[in-house]
């Protein structure tokens, strides 16, 4: 696994007392930046890709394997898919979101204070404070 990996621009911003395990990806390109509040903790083979802005509040905790990436591919005529723009829109969790396991937070995705993620789920729309959502595509498991 190793150390933390960090690509592209370097712009990230730590909070203090962050605990960032082997193996974590940080990319940011662009105008993108990475904001991590204090205590946020990052496990094993986070990745975090940002082209606009992902913020993670305070006491966040991201489980192993979980990617949150700000930007998608467009698919354009005469362009290889690899090659082809991004469209990038703000990925933001509020304090103390608990985000399980493999979970893919997608582009645009707001996620409230205190909210949780069940493993392998994958964010596609805001998740309310408090709430706790799961599966593909995440969907409301209960309230707090």
């Amino acid at each position: 696994m190793g150390a933390t990996q960090v690509y592209g621009t370097g712009n990230i911003r730590f909070g203090g007392d962050a605990l960032l395990y082997p193996g974590v990806y940080l990319e940011t390109e662009g105008d993108g930046e990475i904001v991590l509040g204090k205590g946020v903790v990052l496990s094993s083979g986070v990745h975090i890709v940002a082209r606009s802005r992902i913020v993670l509040g305070d006491g966040c905790m991201v489980g192993e394997y979980a990617s949150l990436r700000d930007a998608n591919h467009t698919r354009e005529s005469g362009i290889t898919l690899r090659d082809s723009p991004h469209v990038a829109r703000p990925i933001v969790l509020g304090r103390e979101v608990w985000i399980g396991r493999g979970v893919a937070v997608l582009s645009g995705v707001t996620l409230g204070d205190h909210a949780t993620v069940g493993a392998n789920a994958v964010v596609t729309r805001d998740v309310a404070a408090g709430e706790t959502v799961g599966g593909v595509p995440a969907k409301p498991l209960q309230t707090r």
